[in-house]
């Protein structure tokens, strides 16, 4: 059996869960999420926990499983604490700025890259070389997060570009010289 699967989800106070077919809406301090599970799984509230359950052992259902309960998980904590994902701007001249909700790129281009985030994400610049992502939605603030660093990618040479915070990046030789 799924070892993520099996374990029961705790409703924090504060929390509205419900349960309808397949959906799942979860209603916090911070939001609203809904989300749609495959039809095969069965997700019950037993006693102020989140129990997912699944028809047989077969490789997809034991997939989907754990998959179910994460995403849930992940709604629960989203909607009580919210996610974050920071960025780092690594190289000489590179700084970032808000222009309204649009996130403003200087990074060694012709021209800024503007980013507008979609709607439930804030972005945050503490100080030019440093971005944050705020949002209850998981996967949505790591997409928009790697977005961002799909801007300019750190290079091995220099190690120029955005990276995450706490990101390492390896680095290669330049060039080694004339053997002989």
């Amino acid at each position: 059996m799924s070892r993520v699967g099996k374990a029961p989800i705790t409703i924090p106070n504060g929390v509205d869960v419900k349960i309808k077919g397949n959906t799942v809406t979860v209603k916090g301090p911070k939001g609203e999420l809904s989300q749609d599970f495959h039809p095969d799984m069965t997700v019950k509230i037993e006693d102020g926990k989140i129990v997912v359950q699944r028809p047989s052992d077969e490789r997809q259902h034991r997939s989907l499983h754990g998959l179910t309960r994460s995403l849930i998980a992940n709604m629960i904590e989203g909607v009580t604490k919210g996610f974050s994902k920071s960025l780092q701007l690594v190289g000489t001249g590179y700084r970032a700025s808000l222009s309204g909700r649009k996130l403003v790129l200087s990074v060694g281009y012709s021209h800024p890259v503007e980013i507008t985030p979609p709607e439930g994400i804030q972005i945050e610049v503490p100080n030019p070389t440093a971005i944050r992502v705020h949002g209850i939605d998981k996967q949505l603030v790591g997409e928009v997060a790697a977005k961002i660093r799909a801007v300019k990618k750190p290079e091995p040479y220099l190690g120029k570009g955005i990276r995450y915070e706490g990101e390492r990046v390896r680095r290669k030789m330049g060039k080694a010289g004339k053997v002989g």
